[in-house]
């Protein structure tokens, strides 16, 4: 199978129906809380209404405030994005998520496309402890040979189940088991598509009821010199 590839405005496409997914329901949850409060005869609901707002708003600017980091141009200047950024967007996000996070990530400048590549692996991982759970977000290696490393783990106490999300292996490698892709798998393919274009391999996976999720620099390989032949090299005579 071949890995898909899709069309610069499908791919747009597919990434702002995500967005939209992501935003219906807090969004809507603040228009009913608004017809409440404005209902005179549901006064007694208005406390009520207002805890929505509030929750909903706030599930609505961590959507918001991660779609612009790891989905869009994003308002950083420059190619290249602080991690102490990353962090901000992460903690924001992590305030709705049900999960813990760990944060590993030492103050350093990743080129944009590896800290997006970075901030969608933090997503999936979320995705594997989705009834909470710790979440371990790791760089390490020099500049330029980063190593991006996640695991996860669920509540022992709960004895709740840690995941890889399905399908999220297909997507991921560009050949997803249904041989096409669509708005509800863009956010994994779209992972696999950065980690192509950074030139990172990624590794997924469940061990010793652990998920780990990883990405390594692909290993260049080095071509033998070629000599120029001595005839080539030689300077003719007159």
């Amino acid at each position: 199978m071949d890995i898909i590839e899709l069309k610069a405005t499908d791919l747009a496409a597919m990434l702002c129906s995500r967005v939209c997914h992501d935003l219906i329901n807090p969004i809507g949850a603040i228009g009913n809380g608004l017809e409440v409060l404005a209902d005179p005869n549901q006064g007694e609901m208005a406390e009520g209404a207002r805890d929505l707002i509030a929750s909903a708003a706030k599930q609505s600017r961590a959507k918001l405030e991660f779609a612009r980091l790891a989905y869009g141009a994003s308002s950083t200047a420059g190619t290249d994005i602080d991690t102490r950024e990353c962090e901000r967007v992460a903690r924001i996000q992590f305030d709705i998520e049900k999960a813990e996070l760990d944060w590993q990530v030492p103050l350093i400048l990743l080129p944009k496309h590896k800290a997006k590549l970075f901030m969608n692996m933090l997503l999936i991982a979320a995705g594997s402890v989705p009834r909470g759970g710790l979440v371990t977000a790791k760089i390490t290696g020099a500049a330029g040979e980063e190593k991006f490393e996640f695991t996860s783990t669920s509540d022992p106490e709960k004895r709740q189940k840690t995941l890889v999300p399905v399908g999220t292996a297909g997507l991921l490698s560009g050949m997803p088991e249904e041989g096409s892709v669509d708005a509800r798998g863009i956010q994994p393919f779209y992972t696999g598509l950065l980690a192509r274009m950074t030139d990172m391999e990624l590794d997924i996976g469940i061990e010793n009821d652990a998920f780990f999720f990883t990405a390594v620099p692909k290993a260049q390989d080095e071509a033998p010199a070629v000599e120029a032949p001595a005839e080539a090299a030689a300077t003719p005579s007159e």
